[in-house]
């Protein structure tokens, strides 16, 4: 297989308002995917659209090859709120896991909760909050599903919690080559364990690919002020800031760019997310505005 997830115009709609909006993608096997974007841009709702959660509004949508199916064996899913049973035991959720899933990694599932120091007799709701997140991402992977889902798991954690979380979750990638999306507005997390990003804002995929790809064909161009159209063709302008004489330029060519008039520095991982939703958050203000004269 060589797409787990793929979407041809998918939109979600709560009576008028897209939640997400003509969203085309497709996800390649084998990746840690970053999807990232600021509240309310769409992300989770395209999460619980792939693990069958939510039926979409329009367009098309094949995880894993067929249909979306809730509960699915092959789709492992921690939601935002990384949820346990705050009455159930460490243990009880581990036999829990393994009476739904026929797929069900017994051997994993106690291996990481002792090297995680968790009391199998514990109960989830007196364990701290990296605690349940571990126990919560020990019973989606566990199921050794093809495909893992992660809505913003580390949000609500402390630095600490956050790189644990983190490393546990790649020490499974790297053994088992699951493909992961996991969504996040924390671009340094995403930045340390993802090879693929997808920028969503304002409901719609705004950039999408391979993380290296997309940081050797992005640029910041400083030079003397210039209106972006007169850069030429093959330089698609993704956001500009000007001064009365300066302009500062985040531009994306797949060809090297050489003008004297100009400084070229590469952007790192933040710097492209920003430019992206800067531009987003930008057009939007100048749609308002022009609908108010």
């Amino acid at each position: 297989m060589t797409s787990v997830v793929v979407t041809e115009g998918l939109t979600k709609r709560y009576g008028r308002r897209p939640a997400l909006a003509d969203c085309t993608l497709d996800i390649p096997a084998g990746h840690v995917v970053g999807l990232v974007g600021p509240n309310g841009a769409g992300k989770s709702t395209l999460l619980q659209l792939i693990c069958g959660l939510l039926r979409p509004s329009a367009g098309r949508l094949s995880v894993l090859g067929g249909e979306p199916a809730s509960g699915s064996a092959r789709l492992g899913f921690v939601a935002q709120d990384t949820p346990v049973y705050s009455g159930l035991s460490v243990e009880e959720h581990l036999r829990f896991g393994a009476h739904l899933n026929p797929s069900w990694d017994d051997q994993l599932a106690h291996e990481r909760v002792d090297r995680l120091g968790l009391d199998p007799k514990q109960k989830a709701g007196k364990l701290s909050g990296g605690q349940r997140a571990q126990l919560a991402l020990t019973v989606a992977i566990a199921k050794r599903p093809d495909l893992l889902l992660l809505d913003e798991p580390v949000a609500a954690l402390d630095p600490l919690a956050r790189r644990e979380f983190l490393q546990g979750l790649m020490e499974y990638v790297a053994e088992s080559g699951t493909s992961v999306v996991m969504s996040s507005h924390l671009v340094a997390d995403l930045e340390r364990v993802c090879d693929y990003l997808i920028v969503l804002v304002r409901s719609r995929v705004r950039v999408a690919g391979e993380v290296e790809e997309l940081l050797a064909t992005h640029h910041r161009l400083t030079g003397p002020r210039i209106d972006p159209e007169a850069l030429g063709p093959g330089r698609a302008v993704v956001h500009a800031r000007h001064t009365d004489v300066q302009s500062t330029l985040v531009v994306r060519s797949s060809a090297p760019i050489e003008d004297p008039a100009f400084s070229v520095d590469g952007i790192d991982l933040e710097d492209l997310v920003l430019a992206y939703m800067s531009e987003a958050a930008e057009s939007g203000r100048d749609r308002v505005l022009e609908k108010q004269r």
